[in-house]
């Protein structure tokens, strides 16, 4: 089968209710923290993409079994101390830098070592971030050009560490916290605020922890070592998946979509935030807690009269994963919308802000950029006609959706290359997209 789609007609109205997959974030965690549980772990709705079937087979090289069954998978694992091999291992994290950093922390007592390498997109990307703060925990590291490969030994002689996390990134704090949790002693950190699923699953899993806000940092205590037992866990429906269908509907005519399930987490909904700054009125129902993380159906309706946006600064590591989008969003509201600081995106799979960008002007949106600032001018009446092929985007999956929903929505012949890309982490997205009534060849 050819490695890529066409699409040249927009979608037709729709008003439909859908169920997005398993959040990607939290199905990595609940699979770590799975195999360094003692017992029996049950783990329903788990997302079945390349990066999470790479961490099961990542704990299962590790020694930790897991079959699945009917409508979860189970996981057997022997606590902290549980991993296990009678040889040094290799490891490949894939595409996943989730993946790929939490890991490391969970190898920081592991007598093995462990050779941690990813695919090339991922070996482009900055491990130093994790791979310093777990050498002054005591574990053994050999890296060159601060990237993967990372060869990590771990020791008997953990120690607690202070560690100030300045970037806004949930990876590189949950390694810490991983790590923490086999070291004696208290480990102190101070983050930026991001995501915080790791410490929901932590009170969840009663493993001793104490956070507060102070001077706009989270500050978080974590007492170890800390074993704890085998869970059962639900994982809601991913916001970041949710986010393509959320602005597809907003773009298209007449539409109407209802999401169901979905993590809605306050450190996830940047995106919601700023939509509805720019005019629209996108609704939670059904509200509930589980466990920490609240979940909610999402309701969303066409909106023509978008407006432009001077984004806060504050709402960035809430919405880093949906900026693409959201420049879509951008580029049909009226008015210049202005975005800052977004460094972070060319630190992701791909150089996500370089290749917007060049996106955003070949498709004949005027974007001006100073540095990580950029400036989108928007035009209500965007209407595409010409041919487009889109190709060499680093495999990236986000850049592949990003563009079915600007072919759907805008217009134009579109050629898309590397569709496998969406195996990653959203393998269902063509599967819905055709739901919804596109016409993708």
């Amino acid at each position: 089968m050819k490695n890529q789609i066409e699409i040249k007609k927009k979608i037709k109205s729709f008003n439909e209710i859908i169920n997005v997959s398993g959040d990607k974030s939290i199905s990595i965690r609940t699979v770590l923290l799975a195999s360094q549980a003692i017992g029996k772990s049950k783990i329903y709705n788990l997302l079945e993409s390349e990066d999470v079937i790479n961490s099961l087979k990542s704990i299962k090289r590790l020694g930790i079994k897991y079959k699945k069954k009917k409508n979860y998978y189970e996981i057997n694992a022997f606590g902290l101390n549980g991993y296990n091999s009678k040889k040094d291992l290799i490891i490949d994290a894939g595409n996943s830098g989730t993946l790929g950093r939490l890991l490391l922390g969970l190898l920081v007592n592991f007598k093995k070592s462990v050779k941690v390498t990813g695919d090339e997109s991922l070996s482009r990307r900055d491990f130093s971030r994790i791979t310093n703060p777990l050498k002054n925990f005591g574990a053994i590291i050999k890296t060159k050009n601060s990237s993967l490969p990372v060869i990590i030994k771990g020791t008997d002689f953990l120690r607690p560490i202070r560690y100030f996390e300045n970037l806004g990134s949930a990876q590189c704090k949950s390694a810490v916290m991983l790590a923490a949790i086999k070291t004696p002693g208290l480990t102190v950190i101070k983050a930026k605020p991001s995501r915080n699923h790791t410490e929901l699953l932590f009170k969840s899993l009663k493993i001793p922890i104490k956070i507060f806000k102070k001077n706009k940092y989270d500050h978080i205590e974590i007492k170890g070592i800390s074993n704890f037992r085998g869970f059962e866990y639900n994982v809601p429906g991913d916001i970041s998946s949710s986010s393509f269908f959320i602005v597809l509907t907003l773009l298209a005519n007449n539409s109407k979509i209802i999401i169901k399930n979905v993590n809605i987490n306050l450190t996830r909904i940047g995106i919601i935030k700023i939509l509805n700054k720019m005019g629209a009125k996108i609704n939670f129902i059904n509200k509930k807690k589980y466990k920490g993380e609240l979940i909610s159906d999402i309701v969303v309706k066409s909106k023509r009269n978008l407006i432009a946006i001077d984004c806060p600064r504050k709402l960035n590591s809430s919405a880093i994963d949906e900026f693409l989008i959201i420049f879509l969003v951008a580029a049909r509201a009226k008015g210049v919308s202005k975005f800052r600081n977004l460094g972070e995106l060319n630190k992701k799979e791909s150089p996500r802000l370089d290749l917007a960008i060049d996106f955003l002007k070949r498709i004949g949106v005027k974007v001006i950029r100073k540095k990580d600032d950029i400036q989108i001018y928007g035009n209500p009446k965007i209407n595409l006609e010409k041919q487009f092929i889109i190709k060499n985007f680093m495999k990236d999956h986000r850049i592949f959706m990003m563009t079915c929903i600007a072919a759907l929505t805008f217009g134009g012949n579109f050629k898309i290359y590397d569709k496998n890309s969406i195996k990653t982490s959203f393998p269902d997205f063509l599967k819905i997209l055709t739901k919804l009534g596109a016409e993708i060849n």
